[in-house]
């Protein structure tokens, strides 16, 4: 809809003007074009919101756009649930879908245990006797298709990313880019061998844990990433114990320290900093760009003191930064100062040496919500002039498609060719009849409303 609005000035305006809510204007940007978004906005008047995404959900079935738009339009967008669950909507080109449903198709079949294409679930096995063998002119066993749920196309959609990790991790430079990071606190991943020894018989109470784990729990800080009892997808929602413990018996773990026990640093001996380095920084960091203002999850890992100038590989020296920022220091020349000893939040400067502010305010407006704009607002302003009537939308539809071959036919060679002049003969009892008419139509009556004095 932002994209969309500056080239649809006639829609522009009456959003500004009031007249068309925002409801209305996200369904017109979708199907309006500049030489068509007139005629819209003049049948989105009358229109209720519901009405007009009916409207325009036909409009957009019988334009049926073309390869081109829907590559332009193709989106996949995210989000998490109140439980931590993903879900989301995807829009793609026809063929890049048929690509996707073929994959998901196949993954299921794998999940499944089916049979490969071709070969039928009946076959019999190499070892069945000729008796039994059915004859060659016997038709061939019908064979259902199999149906697959929606929770089978979840799972083999999980299938299907799994594959791809798993086949780019062999060969890839940073491995870590393509694997799933769970942080887990020491309470979670000592529970279940606690519980176990509790469970055996004649263990006492005060056996010491397995070897890895510490043997004193620190306090609980929620929040902290010394947290003994997180459990969380890293820079995603929280899981459960359960499910950590599940990954513990085939993931491979590491320990991270928070208490800084561990120096993390290579000093001069290498240039690129090592997977340890990567992890730690991604969760000092929380996988985001520490740019003032920046949430990108793109990040490198950026040499507050240039290599070039005598910079360590530590991780008090690198700072998580994105292609775009990363690219603005060093062309622009802005200074990031590291907080001493590694605590507290990194300080960027211009070039001219002010500070940059950790949070950019937004610039104040100018004036009053009134001086904003010059529309003459009321509260009836956005009240449509719809009476209740159904909305007949293969005559919206007609009349929406006419308008535009009208339009076109005058754009091409002038006024199209006119029909002659139209005649319009009424009886003269004409009143008569009309009264006759509603005196013996039934009427349709509402709920009667009476007045009660208070």
């Amino acid at each position: 809809m932002a994209r969309a609005l500056p080239g649809l000035p006639v829609i522009r305006g009456e959003f500004a003007a009031g007249k068309l809510s925002y409801a209305k204007v996200r369904a017109l940007t979708r199907i309006a074009t500049p030489a068509t978004e007139a005629g819209l906005a003049g049948l989105a008047g009358p229109m209720t919101a519901n009405q007009l995404e009916r409207f325009a959900r036909a409009h957009r079935q019988v334009t049926q756009a073309g390869d081109a738009q829907a590559r332009v339009r193709r989106r996949l967008t995210w989000r998490f649930e109140e439980d931590g669950s993903l879900s989301g909507t995807f829009r793609l080109p026809p063929l890049a879908g048929a690509v996707l449903l073929t994959a998901l198709r196949a993954a299921c079949a794998d999940l499944a245990g089916d049979p490969p294409a071709g070969v039928s679930a009946e076959t019999p096995p190499a070892e069945t006797p000729a008796a039994e063998t059915p004859a060659a002119d016997a038709p061939p066993p019908a064979c259902a298709p199999a149906v697959r749920t929606s929770s089978d196309l979840a799972d083999g959609l999980v299938a299907v990313a799994e594959s791809f990790l798993a086949g780019q991790v062999a060969g890839a430079d940073d491995a870590e880019v393509y694997q799933v990071v769970v942080h887990a606190g020491t309470d979670v991943l000592a529970e279940a061998p606690a519980r176990a020894r509790a469970a055996q018989p004649g263990v006492p109470a005060e056996t010491p844990p397995p070897a890895g784990v510490p043997a004193e729990t620190p306090p609980r800080v929620p929040g902290d990433p010394a947290d003994p009892a997180r459990c969380h997808v890293e820079d995603g929602p929280a899981i459960s114990v359960s499910t950590a413990q599940m990954l513990s018996c085939t993931a491979a773990l590491s320990w991270m320290r928070h208490d800084r026990g561990a120096v993390l640093a290579l000093g001069r001996r290498r240039r690129k900093p090592n997977a340890a380095i990567r992890r730690a920084a991604r969760e000092r960091d929380h996988c985001r760009c520490r740019f003032p203002g920046c949430e990108s999850r793109r990040v490198d890992l950026h040499h507050i003191q240039h290599w070039i100038n005598g910079g360590r590989t530590d991780l008090e020296n690198l700072i998580s930064l994105c292609p775009y920022h990363h690219k603005l220091v060093h062309d622009r020349g802005y200074l990031i100062t590291a907080p001493p000893g590694g605590g507290g939040p990194f300080v960027f400067y211009r070039p001219d040496g002010s500070p940059l502010p950790a949070s950019p305010p937004l610039p104040p407006p100018e004036g009053g919500i009134g001086a904003a704009h010059d529309a003459e607002i009321t509260p009836d302003t956005i009240i449509p002039p719809w009476y209740g009537e159904r909305l007949d939308l293969d005559y919206a539809i007609w009349v929406c498609f006419a308008n535009a071959r009208t339009r076109e036919a005058r754009e091409q060679g002038g006024d199209p060719p006119s029909r002659g002049p139209v005649t319009v003969y009424e009886p003269d009892d004409c009143d008569e009849l009309i009264r006759q008419y509603l005196g013996h139509a039934p009427r349709r009556t509402g709920p009667t409303l009476i007045p009660i004095q208070v």
